[in-house]
């Protein structure tokens, strides 16, 4: 082959060659990143979230706690206990009260009011100060089916109560064993007695009280019901037990009510955490003074009128006791509590009249 002719054929060789690695190129770019001009089936507007995230649904519990209605997975079996919490001036702030489920409140003697506080889906670690027992107040605990705690008694309160009126325990046989109940230094006598609760299951136990129980729900509304909850509105509450003021104020952010005496907010004495409520109570009972010493029987059995505060609202209603348990009716069928925390307080035969509300 002359020079010309190969350097011809050289060309041709070369060319073809160029020709296929430049398709093998475009074959492979076409693979890896294919184009077209479809639209994405799935856009996100602004201000939107990808839509493969999904709205969150509501969590769902197997269980829910008797006197709160919040859910749980555990199952509940621990008994209610009912504590008698000092309210008088100088036992203020209590201890514990932020984790009751209901607190009554009730006048004792005079103008001073005395709490009992139901301790079952939370359990605080030191409750009081503790004062003494009241018929009224250990009938209702027993009602509930709740262990009542208390420190002291009059001698035939005392005796009605080792009769088996109320499962209960008495922090004068325990006072300052540094087990169930103690003496704080910081306060003086009688507004010093604090129930360590961790004992309590464990010194029940040992009197032979059964501290595993089955419980009656109170009623809840569902979140339907509460989305449409109506009633007048009510953001402030006041009613003056005598010369003892409670007020009680709403915050729409928190959905929760605030407490006080007076001015003085009621807080957590360790921490000065504040007690949030979801339903505020307000009963009329007969009350009757039966002793020079001033000592009232309340009646907590023929039902009577009621007021209930719920997310700001407020309804006028009666109360009725049904199987021992006090709770709001309309027209004599039961009204649901929002889930939570409950003050109940209890006033005298025509005291709904005082209480104040905007």
């Amino acid at each position: 082959m002359n020079k010309k002719n190969w350097l011809i054929g050289a060309i041709i060789v070369l060319t073809m060659v160029l020709t296929a690695c430049s398709n093998d190129e475009q074959v492979t770019e076409t693979e890896s990143e294919p184009e077209t001009d479809d639209e994405p089936v799935y856009a996100v507007e602004e201000g939107e979230t990808d839509l493969d995230e999904e709205d969150e649904e509501e969590p769902t519990f197997e269980y829910a706690f008797p006197y709160t209605g919040e859910g749980t997975n555990e199952e509940i079996t621990n008994r209610a206990v009912a504590v008698m919490v000092n309210n008088h001036p100088k036992a203020r702030p209590q201890s514990g009260l932020t984790k009751a489920d209901i607190v009554f409140e009730i006048l004792a003697e005079g103008d001073i009011t005395r709490l009992m506080a139901f301790f079952q889906s939370e359990q605080p670690d030191i409750v009081g100060p503790v004062r003494s027992a009241r018929p009224y107040y250990f009938n209702l605990a027993d009602d509930y089916n709740a262990l009542y705690v208390y420190h002291g008694a009059a001698t035939f309160i005392e005796n009605m109560l080792q009769a088996g009126a109320a499962d209960n325990l008495n922090g004068a046989y325990y006072d300052n064993d540094r087990n169930l109940f103690k003496r704080e230094d910081f306060r003086v006598a009688p507004h010093n007695s604090y129930l360590l609760f961790n004992a309590v299951y464990d010194v029940a136990s040992q009197k032979g009280y059964d501290v595993e129980v089955e419980h009656k729900p109170l009623p809840f509304l569902s979140t339907e019901e509460m989305d449409s909850l109506d009633g007048e509105q009510a953001t402030e509450i006041s009613y003056a037990y005598d010369t003892t003021p409670v007020r009680y104020e709403y915050n729409s952010e928190t959905e929760k009510y605030s407490r006080f005496n007076g001015d003085v907010e009621t807080l957590e004495l360790a921490d000065g955490e504040a007690v949030q409520l979801d339903n505020i109570f307000f009963i009329e009972a007969h009350h009757q003074v039966i002793d020079d010493a001033g000592r009232r029987e309340v009646d907590f059995q023929s039902g009577g009128d009621a007021y209930l505060f719920q997310k700001g609202t407020m309804k006028q209603l009666q109360w009725k006791n049904v199987d021992g348990q006090i709770i709001p009716v309309d027209d004599g069928e039961p009204v649901g509590l929002v889930p939570g925390q409950t003050w109940v307080n209890v006033v005298p035969s025509s005291g709904l009249a005082e209480l104040s509300f905007q």
